[in-house]
Formats: C-alpha cells, structure tokens, sequence
C-alpha cells in the first residue's frame, strides 16, 4: 500500500510513522511550502507525545467512522431490496410493480414505447392448500414465480400481487405482441404439474392483458387487466 504525504507536514508525519509501523510503504511528495509546515498552527515541535497520540486516535476514529457509512448504505441498499421483493416468491411484490407501472407510465409519455400488463390467476388452486397443506401450495406458488420468471426477457417484470395472482408487464410489447406472448405464457405455466415431495397436481391459469398508457393511471390498468382476466374465465367455462 502507497500512501501519498498530507498538505501539512506535521500531521502528515505522525500518519506516516504510524503507517510504518503497521508495515505499510509511505512514499512522500517531496519540498513542501512553509505555509503547510504547520498543523492547526503548531509547528512539528509543538506536537508533543500527547498530541501525538490525540491526533492517531482522530484519525482512527474517522476511518471507524467511514467503514460504519459504508456498511449502513451496504445495509440500506439491502432493506431497498428486501422492501420490493415477494416475502414468498422470487417476485416482486405488488408495492414494487405499482412504481414500476408508474415508472413505464412515464417512459412511455415522453418516448411513446408501449408496453402491457398481464394478470395470471391460477384457477382453482385453493385445492392444493386443502388437499396437499399449506407447504405444498407455498411450493407451487415459487415454482410458479420460477417459470414465469424463465419465460420473460430481462426488461420484463414478474410480481406476486398477493395469493395466488401474478403479474408480468412486458415492455416494448404492442397490445397484441403482449396477447401473443401472454397465452405463451399460460401454455408454458400448464406444460408440466406442480411436484412436491410426492405429489404433483396440475396447472391451470386465467390471465388477462391491459395496455399499459400514461392517461390510465396504473391502479386502473391493474382494474382492467384484472376484469380481462376474468372475462378470459368465464368464457373457458361456458
């Protein structure tokens, strides 16, 4: 480790000495000017033992200081992410897609790049919770979580809005590239059964697709993508 001199010698030297000792190599800048001989007024020969030793425990209690910054962001940054993920799911939750949607929402006025909504909801799944436990269904709503985030591109948002409802907002998609790539989805969700221990059960989801715009606010989209999603049920089941 190099350590470059100080703008004022005195106080510069006393660091120095001590990182010597502590075996680090010090390489100094040469002539300094008289006006940055002194230490807050004090010449070399004014900084006694004591001084000294005040100014070393300074400086070790600013460096404490600055290792104890860097690990409180280290930890802020890690509460920012705990905050928008599922508690459950390897998914966002639904307070980290409402800013996302009003994120795009934005995007999309200033740039005009469209971008959809669509809300999975897996039909009948409470039978897998009352056949299987709660443990079983807490697996099959991760698995699920899992697919749906193997299907997506990285620019695409998967969330758990609480249950057994997701959503997925693809970007850069039209309304009907969105369609198209929704019922990919669906297909993708049911091409295999759910296995837990030694059970499987099958998958089946309703889902429905909303333009996301920036003159529909985004609880709205979220309404509309919800009330398509049901339509999309009722008319499999007549």
């Amino acid at each position: 480790m190099k350590i470059t001199g100080a703008r004022n010698q005195p106080f510069s030297d006393i660091r120095k000495r001590a990182l010597v000792q502590a075996g680090a190599k010090v390489v100094g800048r040469g002539p300094t000017r008289p006006d940055e001989t002194a230490f807050l007024g004090l010449s070399e020969a004014d900084l006694t033992p004591a001084v000294q030793g005040a100014i070393r425990t300074l400086l070790t209690e600013i460096d404490d200081l600055r290792q104890e910054v860097a690990r409180l962001k280290a930890r802020l940054t890690q509460a920012e992410v705990l905050a928008d993920q599922d508690a459950l799911t390897p998914a966002l939750n639904r307070r980290a897609l409402m800013r996302e949607l009003d994120r795009i929402r934005t995007f999309s006025h200033r740039y005009g790049s469209p971008a959809a909504l669509v809300y999975i909801d897996l039909d009948d799944f409470k039978g897998v919770n009352d056949r299987f436990g709660h443990a079983a269904g807490d697996a099959a709503l991760r698995a699920v979580a899992e697919r749906l985030r193997s299907q997506v591109a990285g620019s695409d948002i998967v969330a758990r809005m609480g249950g057994d409802e997701f959503a997925v907002v693809f970007t850069q998609a039209s309304m009907a590239a969105a369609e198209a790539r929704a019922w990919s989805l669906a297909r993708a969700l049911e091409s295999s059964p759910i296995r837990f221990g030694e059970w499987s059960a099958p998958l089946h989801v309703s889902y429905g697709v909303a333009e996301i715009t920036p003159d529909v606010e985004s609880e709205e989209i979220v309404a509309r993508a919800d009330a398509a999603m049901y339509a999309r049920r009722r008319e499999r089941r007549t």
